[in-house]
């Protein structure tokens, strides 16, 4: 039986494994065949400290990894089938039917952000196509951006924009939109912003050297019409990665899993969750990486008052 087994990578599950692993815990990490999250379809990462020359995402996951594997850590490939958690020891089943019994879990799957699924937004992620303005925005100073999207997400991005971009261009495919008044308001205070109200999304037009124009179909007039940029960022929100749960533990009203404020607590005792996957909020490297340090020492502090000699009644049975 394994002590811990942490379900996902990416910063969050990578830091808490190498928090794990150093406190002689082995923990047993299941990534999925694209491990590393959403970093791993980043360029150049600029905000995560300590590296002042930036590094690219890939890289990054990369070093977390091997530093994880250096105390210890052990890592399976492949999707969780099946997970068990109405009594401990809990039980994960990974693809291809091996079971894996143990004392805590640890979450950690992330948030997939919702896509346009159009021609031409696929290829050119990280080459003008973005989901995160806080991420990528500096890259785009001085340069024409389009934000796609209509509720208080999309809002909020294009407004941070403008501290880089010399014009961002929202594009919604309604007139009406769905964010609140007060950060509309703000949006159509912000003399940078321009409108492209009850325009739909058809193909991202790019070049060699990267993203070029946004073709949109103009519901209003039916014509199909390129809107030039240098970038487009799709906020049209995010998807918790929780389906495989099944129920079995406690999520708010948008996907993302409950935790006890200021702890990385799940609402099942000995299961805690950290990153994307319990954070619609900010959805930062860092503090994905901040909440898997939690989940970590959250759950040491629980291996240390139920031993495994605590459970051996529940094995034999």
């Amino acid at each position: 039986m394994n002590k811990v087994i942490i379900i996902g990578t990416g910063p969050a599950g990578l830091t808490a494994a190498i928090y794990l692993a150093r406190a002689n815990l082995d923990p047993i990490i299941i990534e999925g065949p694209e491990p590393g999250g959403q970093l791993t379809t980043t360029t150049e990462v600029e905000n995560f400290p300590g590296f002042p020359e930036g590094i690219m995402g890939p890289d990054l996951i990369a070093n977390m990894r091997k530093q994880a594997e250096r105390f210890g850590a052990a890592f399976r490939t492949g999707w969780v089938n099946q997970v068990e958690m109405s009594n401990r020891p809990f039980k994960v089943v990974i693809e291809g039917g091996e079971e894996l019994l143990a004392e805590s879990i640890i979450i950690s799957t992330g948030a997939s952000a919702k896509y346009l699924g159009i021609p031409g937004e696929q290829e050119n992620i990280g080459r003008g196509v973005s989901t995160c303005a806080t991420c990528d925005g500096f890259f785009f100073r001085g340069k024409k951006i389009i934000v796609v999207g209509g509720g208080d997400s999309a809002m909020e991005e294009a407004h941070f924009l403008t501290k880089f971009a010399t014009e961002v261009h929202l594009v919604h495919r309604r007139e009406e939109l769905r964010a609140s008044k007060i950060m509309q308001d703000r949006a159509r205070n912000n003399s940078k912003i321009t409108w492209g109200l009850n325009k739909v999304p058809l193909e991202v037009i790019a070049s060699e050297s990267g993203v070029k124009g946004l073709k949109v179909l103009n519901n209003a007039t039916g014509n199909e019409e390129v809107i030039e940029t240098d970038g487009v960022f799709v906020t049209i929100g995010h998807t918790p990665n929780t389906g495989f749960l099944n129920g079995q533990i406690d999520i708010n009203e948008i996907g993302y899993i409950n935790v006890k404020p200021g702890t990385s607590e799940t609402n099942i005792t000995g299961v805690f969750a950290c990153g994307d996957v319990q954070d619609s909020k900010y959805r930062q490297a860092i503090t994905a990486a901040g909440s898997g340090c939690m989940a970590a020492m959250d759950c040491e502090k629980f291996l240390d008052g139920h031993a495994v000699q605590d459970w051996s009644q529940t094995l034999s049975v």
